[in-house]
């Protein structure tokens, strides 16, 4: 009278269970890939965040970092500093080293004996080192490789020779450095000055790293302090909390996507689910039937059934879970350089966790509808809903609802971007709202349409809008299946495009920088003497911060605004500045006049647009620059528009002659040889460089270009892996729709077969059926993909977007093909079955 007990129920699931798992093996998958997406997702972000975080201090090499340009720090300076606990300061600027055969641009790391105040150097063979002293350096092994030199072996910086004293294995503040223009050479503090490289108008920066004596100390209350005590510095700083700003803001758009992706998975897995579990159950009609009959009440087959379900959900959240653990060291290694991931497996209970309550929820939430349907009607109508479909259960409705609640909250409560993982929520939502509508206009359309004459179509049609018609479930599984497929086509051409646009395949040959001034002619003829037919070009270049702008006599200082306007980058630190007597080349003007030679000798600005429309200046305001401790102010006489994706010189802020001519300065130089030049020639032309200009530094583009085309082939490449993740649910589900829909045609088909119908005209009616939904569904999934990867690439990459239309519509075809040839395939089964016993089993 009490019904089944748990014990009782789960004997009965388990002997009704297959070993295999037969019938719940969509529902297997798809918790499985839900789950393995979600848990890797988690584990990777969470363990390079936690590295970033508990390694800040070791990764900026310091607790505060303060960093000026084309300058040292003065004593008062360094005093201020010092009060805050132990200092270690250097330089860092491009230079060239070379040997009798051989030149390569480096980036030279100038180190005190105090460096590093967190962290240990690690040589290549293992060996912990200090900071190098005398001539010593330690080279990375790009730099030992492009010299063709070993340790021991001297070669020359400036006019200082050096002794190649071991290979650096582990650099521990690398990460903060930030993008390489050349393999590390590290050296004492005061090679640059005795090697000539630092001179006025120098390129070069001044670091000096803070170790706060009290660990507890505020960065950013100190940072704050320095600001008021020295508001007219130029200060640069970075802190322990974001010693890496530029992989702070990696992590957070790849943590991001991961988040969109794996939300994506667990909608698609869910609607595989509903699928799956409707097919298992369906399959088990007659079994539950023969249940009621002999006494089984509506909770018994809840129980029964609904253990068999949780047998398979735990299982494939398990195998997920696993998986996800495995597969972290696979996209570590796709990020590696990139980030600090650990190498092996790393285990991160939060994100497994929640990765395994997430495979749970939409388990339930997915199978309650079908299973609560199943338990309650009588006997009767389960035994007879082959031919008359079991009308929907609103309380099954309410406790899938209520499913989707507690997966949105938590959802919500767990990402760090509620706003983004809850407008992906709402549109998913309305995606499968608008598919459920586009389900019912298509039943509509093929109830109302004029009958064709071809009497496979005719029946194709029909069984669009017949009675217990599986239309509904089709197009949403088909409509988010066929979406994956456009996501992966249209994110993956897309950065193929931004590379094609942002790394440009023709771009100059050198930048060189710290070319002096009356040093323009000689580095010039040097060039044109091996190269007649090259194309040089010198601008003055200068560093500088913005110290104030607006109108006249209304002024913004920059050290009082407590935070940046969006855009106002050109605020922050200092930037490159030069001046020039006419336009810049692909600038065009977009208000103002472009000055002529006679007021040119005033203190004007040119200011590009971005930056005057982010803080709000217009043409007759002014601006104040601070260049080597000196005040500068300019008024702006134009705005301009600057083509970003050029490989020529762009500068935010162009001066006229007479704002900057007087101040200390060198040149940096484009040079641009003919095509294909002589290899030996270049050689012989950067030596030639070297030994006339030591001072100089000649930046090699094609290698500049090769590492920048490498880091977005890197993000593209776990980018495509973690989108797959999506494409993968995206076909289980649409294997399941259509294995689900095959169970409900055996009674069409051997009706169909008794009336002597043919197995080609019976795959061709399939055929024609599953290929008008598909084509119905064809632009549908265009958009929705599109509009998915549009929000990918523009909104957390900020990326251009750029897909290649063909490539997506090409891919967009392979899906329906997949999608036809899976009803192929599902229907060859319902042939093979014999009409008579078929109708028995009915």
């Amino acid at each position: 009278m009490g019904g089944l007990s748990w014990g009782a129920a789960w004997k009965i699931a388990r002997r009704d269970l297959n070993a295999r798992f037969r019938g719940l093996r969509l529902l297997l998958v798809c918790i499985f890939l839900g789950t393995g997406a979600l848990a890797a997702i988690g584990t990777l972000t969470s363990a390079i965040e936690r590295e970033i975080a508990s390694s800040g201090q070791e990764l900026l090499g310091g607790d505060l970092e303060v960093e000026v340009w084309q300058r040292d720090l003065n004593e008062d300076e360094k005093a201020a500093l010092a009060e805050y606990g132990e200092i270690s300061g250097g330089t860092r600027l491009q230079a060239m080293a070379s040997t009798d055969n051989a030149a390569a641009p480096v980036e030279l790391k100038a180190i005190d004996e105090k460096w590093p105040l967190y962290g240990t150097l690690t040589l290549a063979d293992g060996t912990e080192a200090a900071a190098p002293t005398g001539s010593d350096a330690w080279l990375a092994q790009g730099a030992i490789d492009r010299l063709d030199i070993e340790v021991g072996d001297t070669f020359t910086v400036g006019t200082v020779t050096l002794t190649a004293a071991g290979i650096i294995g582990n650099e521990p503040d690398r990460l903060s450095e930030g993008f390489q223009l050349g393999p590390t050479v590290l050296v004492a503090e005061d090679v640059p000055m005795r090697a000539g490289l630092i001179q006025p108008g120098s390129l070069y920066q001044s670091k000096y790293r803070v170790a706060f004596d009290q660990t507890s100390q505020d960065p950013e209350v100190v940072e704050e302090a320095l600001t008021d005590a020295f508001p007219n510095a130029g200060f640069d700083f970075r802190d322990r909390d974001r010693a890496s700003p530029g992989a702070d803001r990696f992590v957070r758009q790849m943590s991001d996507f991961l988040t969109l992706v794996g939300l994506a998975a667990l909608v698609i897995a869910g609607i595989g689910i509903a699928g799956g579990v409707s097919s298992y159950l369906d399959a088990r009609r007659n079994g539950i039937a023969t249940l009621k009959v002999l006494g089984a009440s509506s909770r018994d087959i809840v129980r029964i059934y609904a253990l068999q379900i949780a047998v398979a959900a735990l299982i494939g959240s398990a195998a997920g879970l696993a998986v996800g653990i495995l597969i972290t060291p696979v996209l570590g290694a796709a990020l590696e350089g990139l980030l600090p991931v650990e190498s092996g497996f790393v285990i991160e209970p939060a994100p497994l966790m929640l990765a395994g309550a997430y495979g749970l929820l939409v388990a339930f939430a997915f199978a309650a509808a079908p299973l609560l349907r199943a338990r309650s009607f009588p006997a009767m109508a389960l035994m007879r809903s082959r031919i008359v479909p079991l009308a929907r259960d609103k309380r099954a409705l309410a406790w899938t609802a209520a499913g989707i609640v507690a997966i949105c909250a938590l959802a919500l409560l767990t990402t760090a971007q509620p706003l983004l993982s809850g407008g992906f929520l709402i549109g998913a939502g309305a995606a499968l709202i608008a598919l459920a509508g586009l389900g019912l206009l298509i039943q509509f359309i093929a109830r109302r349409i004029p009958r064709p004459s071809n009497p496979l179509l005719r029946s194709a049609l029909s069984n669009i809008h017949r009675p217990g018609a599986p239309t509904g479930s089709l197009v949403t599984a088909l409509g988010f299946g066929l979406a994956a497929f456009v996501l992966l086509a249209a994110i993956q051409s897309a950065l193929d495009g931004n590379i094609q646009s942002r790394v440009p395949a023709e771009a100059p040959d050198y930048f060189v920088l710290d070319v002096p001034r009356d040093g323009e002619d000689t580095f010039t003829g040097l060039i044109e003497q091996r190269f007649p037919e090259a194309n040089v070009r010198a601008v003055p270049t200068l560093r500088g911060a913005v110290l104030a702008y607006g109108p006249e006599g209304d002024m913004i200082r920059v050290a009082d605004l407590e935070e940046l306007p969006d855009g106002a980058w050109a605020l922050r630190g200092e930037r490159g500045l030069t001046y020039a007597d006419e336009l810049p080349i692909g600038n065009s003007l977009t208000d103002g006049e472009w000055w002529d030679e006679e007021s040119g000798a005033e203190s004007l600005v040119s200011i590009d647009s971005e930056f005057a429309d982010a803080v709000g200046l217009e043409v007759g305001d002014y601006l104040t620059i601070g260049i080597l401790g000196v005040e500068r102010t300019a008024r702006i006489a134009n705005i301009r528009v600057i083509d970003w994706e050029s490989m020529g010189f762009n500068f935010t802020l162009v001066f006229s002659r007479g704002a900057l001519e007087d101040t200390p300065h060198n040149l940096s130089a484009m040079v641009e040889l003919p095509d294909n030049p002589d290899t030996e020639a270049r050689g012989e032309l950067l030596r030639a460089l070297v030994q006339e200009f030591p001072s100089s530094s000649v930046i090699e583009v094609g290698d500049v270009l090769k590492q920048a085309r490498t880091i977005l082939e890197q993000v593209g490449l776990a980018t495509l892996a973690a989108a797959a993740v999506a494409v993968l649910a995206g076909l289980a589900v649409l294997m399941g729709a259509i294995a689900a829909a095959r169970a409900a045609r055996m009674y069409d088909t051997v009706v169909l077969r008794v009336l002597g119908a043919s197995r080609r005209q019976i795959l061709m009616m399939q055929l024609a059926e599953y290929g008008l939904i598909a084509l119905a569904l064809a632009l549908v999934a265009l958009g929705l993909g599109s509009a998915l990867g549009w929000v990918i690439i523009t909104q957390l990459f900020e990326f251009d977007w750029l897909p290649d239309w063909g490539e997506v519509l090409a891919v967009l075809g392979l899906g329906l093909a997949m999608v036809l040839a899976f009803a192929l395939g599902g229907s060859l089964p319902l042939l093979r079955a014999k009409p008579a016993q078929a109708l028995r089993e009915l």
